[in-house]
């Protein structure tokens, strides 16, 4: 599949390297095209799925450079968090308008098609959930159920069992995914690093 992946931080060129290793055709995407990177616009052009990567606080603006046109009719992954750092760590975590990243996307770019994964979890878990012991979860939420079980496919490639991919219901359930961050800052501290994940439990 041809992927475009916005953003060259360190989720970017993550789960870009995962990408090519399952064998994908992969552009990333940057404000200032170089080696290694295209404009937005050109990796949002070349992808039949695109990943937003994007720090959440920049993410409407990175998407309308990618162009609105670029993105219709397409899956849009949407990883993004909004984290300031302004007063220092913790951060604070989420955006004032609109509830989440993903549901102000989705109402700026209503017809792509946004899908809200990957977010909960440090990089490294995202692409390669094995590195965590044990059963542990990743959420999806959006509107488009046929978008969701591309997503959900592809997740399986990344090694996510299909029984721990939990679908939240629709694109709103972002704000719960993206309020978790502000509880997983809290727990990188306590459990020693980034290498770890939750699980639902059901009684």
């Amino acid at each position: 599949m041809r992927i475009g992946v916005l953003g060259t931080g360190v989720v970017g060129r993550t789960i870009a390297g995962k990408l090519r290793e399952l064998g994908h055709e992969v552009l990333v995407g940057s404000r200032s095209a170089g080696e290694d990177a295209v404009p937005f616009a050109e990796a949002a052009a070349h992808g039949e799925l695109v990943f937003n990567c994007t720090n959440g606080n920049a993410s409407l603006q990175a998407l309308g450079a990618a162009g609105e046109e670029n993105l219709a009719g397409k899956v849009l992954v949407d990883v993004a968090n909004a984290l300031d750092f302004s007063q220092g760590s913790p951060p604070l975590v989420g955006v004032a308008e609109g509830g989440s990243v993903g549901e102000l996307i989705q109402r700026d770019f209503p017809a792509a098609k946004v899908v809200k994964a990957l977010n909960t979890m440090n990089a490294d878990v995202m692409v390669d959930p094995s590195s965590v012991p044990g059963e542990h979860d990743v959420f999806i939420s959006g509107n488009d159920s046929e978008a969701k079980t591309r997503v959900a496919e592809l997740l399986q490639s990344f090694g996510w069992p299909a029984e721990r991919i939990l679908d939240l219901g629709d694109i709103t359930a972002a704000r719960g995914q993206e309020g978790y961050v502000a509880l997983w800052v809290q727990l990188m501290g306590v459990v020693g690093g980034p290498a770890f994940n939750i699980h639902v439990v059901a009684g």
